[in-house]
């Protein structure tokens, strides 16, 4: 559950603590504790309020776990909801990270994703001259990583997109895609939450009185919320494409039912004519024109055969069989 605890100091890694050492560092002013926890149980969550004196009700939505991205400020802290989005078998599974940030500290708790942020304390502990810049640093290095990670979701969705595209135009079964399509549409309905939650969240990191925060990191939260426009948009057109496909799969069933049933008609139009010859030569009528003819029935199996093949012909020319 306890991932790492540790201290920096001007942008240096002082040392790996222990838990119930983090209130002997955060009340040092120079210093700050970045601790990572993954699907933390309820003590370990109580034990990280004590020691850094967080509001309960930030505990109490870290706890539940199923919550859209958000900010809220509660006095000297804030308190960020981030969504993670993992891909495995072309299944999309949702985890989340909060995200508890003070003057001189970090708390992140990671559940439902598999992928940790591992690269990014190496990425922050290479760069001591940004991590000097405290947790405001690592809140956008967090963000920045989890944003990163949304293109490759998108990236997959739109080759998925493509492959259906292809097979409706294959004669493939308009169910199967049907289906195929509708899961695209939720998982992209799934990225649409995720990012224009997170893009609000953002603006209004600009507003909160946290200031500790965000003082010289604008520029570094505006690379961000432009990593999430530009995904937004994707998210739109990826949106219309699937409607527009969707639109088009029940556009070639439609298609499909129609040569169907004007096949079916032209057969009926070949059966057609040969009964109605043999029905009335079944009559039993005793004046009946070619009914004692020698050739009679030979005249009408000649009859029937010609004008069925010259019904054949105008169906075919028609391109109805």
């Amino acid at each position: 559950m306890l991932i790492r605890c540790v201290v920096y100091q001007h942008g240096k890694k002082i040392a790996d603590i222990e838990p119930q050492q983090i209130h002997d560092y955060v009340a040092q002013p120079d210093c700050f504790v970045w601790v990572a926890l993954y699907e933390p149980d309820a003590a370990t969550l109580a034990s990280m309020q004590e020691e850094f004196d967080l509001h309960p009700l930030a505990i109490e939505d870290a706890s539940h776990g199923e919550q859209r991205p958000k900010l809220e400020e509660y006095g000297n802290s804030l308190f960020v909801v981030l969504q993670m989005l993992e891909q495995e078998n072309g299944e999309l599974r949702i985890g989340a990270l909060h995200t508890f940030v003070g003057r001189n500290y970090i708390l992140s708790v990671r559940k439902g994703a598999q992928k940790g942020f591992e690269d990014v304390r190496a990425r922050c502990e290479r760069e001591p001259e940004l991590l000097e810049r405290g947790s405001g640093y690592v809140l956008y290095a967090l963000m920045d990583a989890v944003v990163d990670r949304y293109f490759p979701v998108i990236h997959n969705i739109e080759m998925a997109l493509e492959r259906v595209e292809e097979q409706i135009f294959a004669n493939k079964s308009a169910r199967e895609s049907i289906v195929e399509l509708y899961g695209l549409k939720q998982q992209i309905t799934a990225c649409k939450h995720a990012v224009g939650s997170l893009l609000d969240a953002l603006t209004n990191l600009s507003g909160t009185r946290v200031p500790q925060i965000r003082i010289g990191m604008q520029e570094y939260f505006r690379d961000v919320a432009d990593h999430l426009q530009r995904l937004n948009q994707s998210n739109e057109t990826l949106r219309d494409t699937i409607s527009t496909a969707i639109s088009v799969n029940l556009s070639m069933i439609t298609l499909q039912e129609s040569e169907t049933t004007k096949r079916l008609a032209s057969y009926a139009a070949l059966i057609a004519v040969p009964t109605l010859i043999v029905g009335i030569y079944g009559m039993n009528f005793e004046f009946m024109p070619e009914l004692h003819w020698r050739y009679g029935y030979t005249f009408a199996w000649a009859s029937m055969i010609g004008i069925d093949a010259y019904v054949f012909y105008l169906l075919r020319k028609a391109k109805w069989v």
